[in-house]
């Protein structure tokens, strides 16, 4: 009786998009670091995969997660794309949440509260924010004076 075995050894693999020509795949190259036994030194390994993307929704740079197909599609497509791990060129600031292109946000500031009057000196805004500009002498240590 024989069984069919997979001839792929990882089930999940995440790698980045270098090729989406061809209809309904994506080739995807997957770095991986290697340990040299003589040198004790790590060093980058990367495979080229072919994946079947049915949505046709990666591009170049987008960053992957694959999963390996029971049996091959085709002769070089052994894989399939399960998600888009990070789209790129898609930056969030994490402050604000908005779209940043570069330096830029995409979005305008509008819904940020802004500051415009500077005129206000640090004794004001410490008092805003409950603060004293002199600590007491019980939150700080005593220093000895000889």
């Amino acid at each position: 009786m024989s069984v069919k075995h997979a001839s792929v050894h990882a089930k999940w693999i995440i790698g980045r998009v270098i090729g989406t020509k061809m209809l309904k795949t994506a080739k995807v190259r997957v770095t991986r670091l290697v340990l040299d036994p003589y040198l004790l030194k790590y060093y980058n390994k990367r495979k080229t995969y072919f994946a079947h993307d049915a949505l046709q929704q990666s591009t170049i740079g987008d960053i992957v997660l694959l999963k390996a197909l029971p049996e091959a599609r085709s002769k070089h497509v052994k894989h399939e794309l399960v998600d888009i791990v990070h789209k790129v060129g898609r930056v969030v600031d994490p402050l604000t949440g908005k779209k940043v292109a570069g330096t830029e946000f995409v979005e305008p500031l509008t819904d940020l509260p802004l500051n415009l009057e500077e005129d206000t000196t640090l004794s004001e805004k410490l008092q805003e924010l409950n603060i004293s500009a002199v600590s007491s002498g019980a939150d700080s240590p005593q220093i000895p004076t000889a």
